[in-house]
């Protein structure tokens, strides 16, 4: 028991969230901390999720800088809330993930914990996505078995959708083994597509892509990828939904607006969430969202009108804000590790069993 702090970089890329927590039964919220991402560095870890000259040296270059900007944010914290590093128990550090190839038995994140455990003089557990993959499964999603832990009333068919870079559901019935799997891209194409064309981080709360009309022979090109019919245990990551995965498909078509592309990459994140749970998932009472894409309020819209008869709200709804259960979750992890508590969930990932995630860096 005691206190945790769980350090979250997705692949949206945008920055790093960090988040307090206090466990004993259950995980509570005590302090949040936000930090943009550089605009070099985070080119330079873009750059990265592809192959490219010197990848090596400028990978380690690349996490040696990521962790400068955690290790301030966590100073930050501990200033904040008045802690010494001795009083908190472990970091729990994901890490930046450059590459995601379960199929070839690999996941990569950078985020060198030795250095994060010597910056801050607090015990890091990092690399938690290994020793899912050597059990066979797919290394992610690993927040499900949190998610579970957060909203497993034993009553309520609950559906979590977090919802960053990419997308992800865990599925919660009554008296059932928890699910959960990736849907596709979330913000990842959304994001590319604007910062492309209009130079902007994201489009805000989807108005640009209210302003386009969704184009129906490119959704049905987008959905026609292999990805989107294969159930569970899956994830993915940039090595598939990428600006080059979306301008082969703009090449076999008329051209069309912009704003068009950007309305109908917003219905294919809708659309293929939606359809991933209904395959899944014969009976939801109840959709929550956290991640960076709740806070966009045309998906929202999009997600309640293609699920009418349920309850689509954020995980506000429950008193923990959506943009920080991520970094909530690895700091979840990081007490199971030290606990010695399996936290990865075979039923999510297709692992051979229940394992204990992370390695351990003292402080």
């Amino acid at each position: 028991m005691g206190l945790y702090i769980g350090v979250m970089s997705g692949t949206s890329l945008d920055g790093l969230d960090i988040a307090l927590i206090k466990q004993d039964s259950r995980s509570t919220l005590v302090a949040s901390h936000y930090l943009p991402m550089p605009a070099g560095l985070r080119a330079e870890l873009l750059a990265l999720c592809s192959s490219g000259p010197d990848e090596l040296a400028r990978a380690a270059i690349a996490e040696q800088q990521w962790v400068e900007i955690a290790a301030q944010g966590i100073l930050s914290i501990l200033h904040q809330e008045s802690l010494q590093p001795s009083e908190i128990r472990a970091i729990g550090s994901h890490g930046q993930t450059v590459r995601h190839e379960p199929s070839r038995g690999f996941s990569v994140q950078i985020g060198n914990p030795a250095l994060l455990a010597e910056r801050t003089g607090i015990t890091v557990v990092s690399d938690f996505r290994r020793r899912d993959l050597a059990a066979g499964g797919q290394g992610a999603p690993l927040v499900p078995t949190f998610h579970q832990a957060l909203f497993d009333d034993g009553r309520t068919h609950r559906a979590i959708l977090n919802i960053g870079g990419f997308s992800n559901l865990t599925l919660i019935q009554p008296d059932q083994p928890v699910r959960g799997f990736d849907c596709g891209p979330g913000n990842v194409l959304m994001d590319a597509w604007i910062q492309c064309k209009q130079g902007l981080d994201f489009d805000r709360e989807g108005q640009w892509a209210l302003k386009g009309r969704i184009a129906p022979a490119l959704l049905d090109s987008l959905l026609n990828t292999p990805f989107f019919k294969t159930n569970g245990p899956k994830s993915t990551g940039r090595e598939l939904f990428n600006l080059n995965w979306l301008a082969q498909h703009l090449a076999c078509l008329p051209e069309m607006p912009a704003e068009d592309v950007q309305a109908t990459l917003l219905e294919l994140t809708a659309r293929s969430i939606i359809e991933s749970l209904r395959a899944a998932q014969e009976k939801t009472d109840e959709l929550l969202v956290c991640g960076g894409g709740a806070h966009n309020r045309a998906l929202m819209n999009r997600l309640a009108e293609l699920l009418p008869s349920d309850r689509v709200a954020t995980t506000a709804a429950y008193g923990l804000p959506p943009d920080w259960i991520e970094a909530m979750a690895f700091a979840w992890l990081a007490h199971c590790c030290l606990e010695g508590i399996p936290a990865n969930c075979p039923s999510v990932t297709g692992a051979k069993g229940l394992r204990i995630l992370g390695a351990i860096y003292p402080a």
